[in-house]
């Protein structure tokens, strides 16, 4: 019998209880039933990835779209999924209440919520206003008792503020407002790390892995609980189809075509 939403939840809490472990970001269907087959106890949505699949840029996807490609993912796999939400698809509290209610829907295990406006001059909402939005998640979660995990998520570091006594004081008051797991994309120093998770014990902390440096051991060793990749492996599947595409129509030749995943291998585990 396929997993529940019900049951998916739980065992996505357990995971944030003890440990470390890497939550990966599939961009659509196959990749997630993919990452499935491969053994991952958990996988998360990519807001990157999904629109790359959809031929949009980062942060042009509508909330529709999100919650479809969602509720399919979910669908597809007996996995607990992460939802990158961004802001909430919208600025008022009451507004981003209202969606998290429709994503919780969708069957998802957990859910992100970030600070970041998408204005240059602001980049951040302010500090009291942010909290209210985490508080008006928090309560849309809690509106129907779901069990969905809270993410809350400073992108200080992504707009330039990389000031890690501002990052801590909002995610401890994100932590206050009702975010069961702090997530600060951007951090990759090994102190920096260190001290965040300190500052946030005893909730769970989720460090972003998008290129070669800190790995999984390291990083369980600094007490990190999750890890993500954002939209990494969607550009490292987009890495591979450009070069093999560009070697097609500059040279002519086909060569990358040859280092290709194994169709026969693919139809065996979709099959």
């Amino acid at each position: 019998m396929p997993a529940t939403p019900a049951e998916k939840r739980i065992a996505f809490r357990k995971l944030h209880e003890a440990g470390c472990f890497v939550l990966p970001n599939p961009f659509d269907v196959g990749s997630a039933l993919a990452l499935q087959h491969m053994g991952f106890k958990a996988i998360a949505s990519t807001s990157a990835g999904f629109a790359w699949s959809i031929g949009k840029a980062d942060n042009r996807v509508t909330l529709e779209e999100v919650l479809a490609h969602l509720t399919a993912l979910c669908a597809a796999v007996d996995l607990p999924v992460n939802a990158d939400f961004e802001g909430g698809f919208a600025h008022k509290a009451e507004k981003v209440a209202a969606n998290v209610a429709r994503a919780v829907k969708t069957g998802v295990a957990g859910l992100s919520i970030e600070d970041s406006t998408g204005d240059a001059a602001r980049p951040l909402y302010e500090r009291a206003f942010a909290i209210e939005r985490i508080k008006a998640a928090r309560a849309a979660i809690d509106a129907d008792n779901s069990g969905v995990l809270l993410v809350g998520r400073c992108e200080g570091f992504l707009v330039g503020q990389t000031d890690l006594n501002l990052v801590i004081d909002r995610l401890s008051a994100y932590a206050e407002a009702g975010a069961d797991c702090l997530y600060a994309p951007g951090i990759r120093a090994k102190e920096q790390i260190a001290t965040l998770v300190r500052a946030m014990h005893p909730k769970p902390v989720n460090v972003l892995v998008g290129s070669p440096g800190l790995n999984v051991a390291e990083l369980a060793e600094l007490g990190v609980r999750r890890i993500s990749v954002r939209g990494s492996l969607a550009r490292a599947a987009w890495g591979a189809f450009m070069r093999a595409s560009r070697e097609i129509v500059e040279r002519g030749t086909f060569a990358e075509l040859g280092s290709g995943y194994p169709g026969g291998e693919l139809n065996k585990m979709f099959g």
